[in-house]
């Protein structure tokens, strides 16, 4: 494998991979602090200093950051999550360095202008709205809040437009100097890159980050299960239905991904086949597993006819149900080999890989090799994932729905109709 990791004295980690053939460099550096490590009063934080990042420095200002990195042809992005913020940089394999500054200088130089903050809690604003006017994204938000409710974790990333409204320059920089520490930081690079060159440039433009460990962790994540639901006039209805998951940190966790594969990760899975070709309920519906640091989200989406709602709750859990009952040999080979593309294709893609190995340092301090990987995968048999199944199943449902919403089950229907599992 042609990963390197280094760790500075700072507590700063470093990991790259050099990619033959290629001639650009996909350069991310992410941050172990995302919405879940936010306080109420700092609901919605995370996302908003992602925002400020491109917003101007001590020595850039906002077009100028634009102008540096896309004179060198490169390109600048940024993404928060439930438990990481990441700002990314794309270039050519001369301007490392150049990337490299600029990323620097916006994660620890940023001034935060009130002009600027005021304009882009605006931004944020509009953000918040288009979800809310967005059904199959919103019912995500709400399954997510309906299954850990009252806690970081089960709120949204965006946060809500009364608390953006009221953050100031000051609170932006007091969550910088909390989260935003030397050992909370990876950097990340793959493609044409050079692993002893990159840790030397890191560490002369990360040499101002506070090198003291962080002292505070995020609550415990319990998942509870509820419902929650949203009446509107639409021509569908959104459903969301989840049950409790395994964190990525747990020897269940592949055993879940490849159950949720299976049962309705495809177009052969028994979701789609029955719910969409044999039964023409919806023109789409898929499984998902969402694995956390200490938990895990399992379910499964699809819009209907309001008509059908009922209808296509009780085929769906159905198909989940047996499932876990009688997943065949060939359905889990199938579904091995999805996730196996799945992390073939991301060692094929400059920005994909740079994202993966952050992940896993951040996770589980090390980067994971393909095989180790593929192996963990390989080594599930039926039974196991069969149970593993069974025990999501068995867990307090969570439902979330949108549109007109009469004849959508609640928790207890939804259990019902999994009794015996």
């Amino acid at each position: 494998m042609s990963v390197k990791t280094t760790t500075l004295p700072s507590g700063l980690r470093i990991v790259s991979d050099r990619m033959a053939h290629l001639e650009t460099a996909s350069i991310g550096v992410f941050v172990g602090a995302g919405s879940r490590h936010e306080h109420l009063s700092e609901h919605g934080l995370s996302h908003l200093l992602e925002h400020m990042a491109f917003k101007g420095t001590r020595r850039r200002s906002a077009r100028e950051i634009a102008e540096d990195i896309e004179m060198a042809g490169g390109d600048l992005n940024a993404a928060t999550s439930t438990e990481h913020t990441a700002y990314y940089a794309h270039v050519l394999a001369q301007d490392i360095p150049l990337a490299l500054d600029i990323l620097a200088d916006v994660l620890i130089e940023s001034t935060f202008e009130a002009s600027e903050l005021e304009r882009e809690k605006g931004v944020i604003l509009q953000e918040i709205r288009a979800v809310e006017d967005t059904p199959d994204d919103l019912v995500f938000e709400m399954l997510n809040s309906a299954a850990f409710p009252d806690q970081p974790i089960g709120r949204p990333i965006l946060g809500t437009a009364e608390r953006v409204s009221g953050f100031s320059g000051d609170a932006i920089r007091a969550y910088l100097a909390t989260h935003y520490l030397a050992g909370t930081i990876v950097v990340s690079a793959a493609g044409a890159v050079e692993h002893n060159f990159l840790c030397n440039e890191a560490a002369r433009v990360f040499s101002r980050l506070p090198s003291v460990c962080p002292e505070w962790d995020p609550a415990p994540a319990y998942y509870r299960g509820g419902d929650k639901r949203m009446k509107r006039r639409l021509e569908q209805v959104h459903i969301a239905v989840g049950f409790e998951g395994t964190p990525y940190s747990n020897p269940d966790f592949y055993a879940l991904q490849i159950f949720a594969n299976a049962a309705g990760g495809g177009m052969s899975s028994r979701l789609f086949q029955e719910v969409r070709e044999t039964r023409g309920l919806a023109y789409s519906i898929s499984a998902f597993h969402w694995g956390y640091s200490d938990t895990g989200l399992l379910g499964f989406y699809a819009a209907t006819d309001p008509k059908n709602s009922g209808e296509l709750m009780r085929v769906a859990l159905d198909c989940f149900g047996k499932a876990a009952l009688d997943l065949s040999d060939a359905e889990i080979k199938r579904a091995k080999a999805q996730m196996k593309v799945s992390l073939l294709a991301a060692l094929e893609n400059p920005a994909a890989r740079c994202d993966q190995m952050a992940r896993q340092m951040i996770a589980f301090n090390r980067v994971l090799a393909r095989e180790e990987i593929i192996a963990a995968i390989d080594r599930i048999d039926t039974s196991q994932i069969r149970a593993e199944g069974a025990r999501a199943l068995r867990s307090s449902p969570t439902v979330a729905a949108i549109g007109p919403v009469a004849k959508v089950f609640v928790p207890d229907r939804v259990a019902l109709q999994l009794k015996g599992i």
